[in-house]
Formats: structure tokens, sequence, C-alpha cells
């Protein structure tokens, strides 16, 4: 049966079909969010399919009450009534809904590095900062939807946290804070691709690579950020006790610097560390996770 998957992020749409249950897309386009990426998603969903057999939707947020909560990067989405918008838009086909770290982990349970594990955790590096966390087999959402978001813990006690619009562990290793700690300490702008890469080619004591003006400083706010990442996942894996956590997301084009810090600090600090793995799916994860969604609400 063919099934139909919707993500929606903070710049872009992407919409894919599926003729199997597998991480194929049979068809597939991305789009630009724009001023309604609702309305434009649903628009495009259309002419791609009419009458899928089931829909997944992936987005940024989550789903509390009805309405989409903790979603300020996509405008107009706070407060959104997403689930009866898109029942009004599909009747009675079966709709699955979740927030894009938790559709990518489903993803990876059913085809990816997850598959077969029972307890474990998904961690995705990219513009933000967010986990997803699988117990029994399955993503959890937690009594309000919000369970592995772990960009809101606090890094310094009595820091500012959610209360006053900020999220602390997100500020300081994410990859928009990563670019914005970096363009601080070097004095230009600078992408946190550019940083990791910066930083790859330098040792604590120097440059090992070209010499680039501003390595040894990248050095520090990468060195910095994994210390307060590793710890914080350290820290989560004592508490729920996973086999195997698996990182995906942008920032890892950097793996060689991620996977080695994490692993390092698991084994120093947790009584029986997870296995650490790379995400199988990148790029397209939380679209991939969208038709895992619509597979499992068939």
């Amino acid at each position: 049966m063919r099934v139909l998957g919707i993500d929606i992020g903070g710049t872009k749409i992407a919409i894919g079909l599926s003729d199997a249950d597998g991480p194929l897309l049979t068809e597939h386009v991305r789009m630009e969010t724009g001023a309604d990426p609702l309305a434009t998603a649903l628009a495009a969903a259309r002419d791609l399919d009419g009458s899928p057999a089931a829909v997944g939707f992936s987005t940024t947020g989550v789903i509390r009450d009805g309405r989409v909560r903790l979603a300020p990067n996509v405008p107009g989405w706070e407060g959104l009534e997403l689930p009866r918008l898109l029942h009004e838009a599909y009747g009675s086909t079966p709709v699955a809904i979740d927030n894009d770290v938790n559709a990518a982990a489903a993803a990876e349970l059913r085809w990816g590095a997850l598959r077969g594990v029972t307890d474990g955790i998904y961690l995705n590096l990219g513009t933000g900062l967010a986990a997803a966390l699988i117990v029994g087999g399955r993503v959890i959402s937690g009594a309000h939807g919000a369970a592995g978001e772990i960009g809101y813990l606090l890094v310094d006690p009595g820091e500012p946290a959610f209360d006053a619009g900020r999220a602390p562990l997100e500020e300081q290793v994410s990859g928009s804070g990563l670019a914005a700690r970096g363009s601080a300490v070097l004095g230009r702008e600078v992408t946190a691709a550019e940083l990791l890469a910066h930083a790859s080619a330098t040792t604590p004591s120097g440059t090992r690579g070209g010499g680039l003006r501003g390595q040894s400083e990248a050095w520090e706010v990468v060195d910095d950020a994994l210390g307060t990442l590793a710890m914080s996942v350290a820290n989560l894996c004592v508490v729920l006790d996973p086999s195997c956590l698996v990182v995906g997301g942008g920032m890892m084009g950097a793996a060689e610097l991620i996977i080695p810090r994490l692993e390092a600090e698991l084994r120093r600090a947790v009584p029986f560390p997870p296995e650490v793995r790379a995400a199988q799916f990148t790029d397209d994860a939380p679209l991939l996770g969208a038709l895992a969604l619509a597979r499992t609400a068939l």
C-alpha cells in the first residue's frame, strides 16, 4: 500500500511517497517553508497522491492538547491546531503526527541503526538539539509530549532557563549555538560546519593542518561544547540505562570529533555504557520517519 510522508521544518518542506515498507522514496518533492507551510505542504501532497493509504506527519515542536507547542522557528506554527486540520484534510485516512526527532528515531527503529533495540536513545545534533527516548521498543512521548527535549537542560545552576525564553544546553552545543559562540570568539560570521572543520584540523596545542586563522580558538569553542554535550548525554544514559545511543543530525559531518568524545565520557561516567552508533539516515531522516509513522498507522 502507498503511504505519504510530510515533513515541515523551519526552512524546508519535504514530501515523499513510498510503495513498500522500507526507507525508499518512490516520489518526493522539496520546497521552502514559506508564509503558509501547511497549505503549501497539503497542496503539494495532493499533487503527489490524493488518496494515500496512510499519512505520516513530522514537524518541529510538540503536540499538546491538540495544538503545536515549542515551535518558535516556523512562523504561525505555535498554537496551530494541527491534528484537527489534518483530520479535515484527510478524513478517515489514518494520520500519525510526531515531532521531527521522534520521527527520525521511528525510522531508525523500523529500518536503521536502532532496529531490534528495546531501550535506546536517538540524539539529534543539528541546528537545534533534542533526543528521542526508546523504551520497550517504542518512542515515548512523555506526559506532555515533550520527552527528550534536552535542549532545555541546565548547564549551570541558576542560569536563565525556559521561563526566561532560553534553552541552555541547546544554546551551548547545537549547530546554531556553536555558530553563535564561534562567531563571537572569531570576530566574524562562521557556521557550525566551518567551526567544526577548523576544530578537526586542530589539536589542543595548535594546528595540525593548513594553519587557518582562528583554528586554536575554534578548537577551544568546540572542545568546551563537546565536553558539555558529553556530560549531559552521560547523565541521560545513567537515568535511562539504554543499550544503544544512536547519533544523527547535520553536525555528524564531524562524527570523527563527536563520537569518540561521547564514547569516552560514557565509559567514564555510566555504570553500563551503551553502544554508540552513527545514525543510518541523515538528510532525509524526518521524512523517512514520517513514512515510518504512516506505516505504523496502517
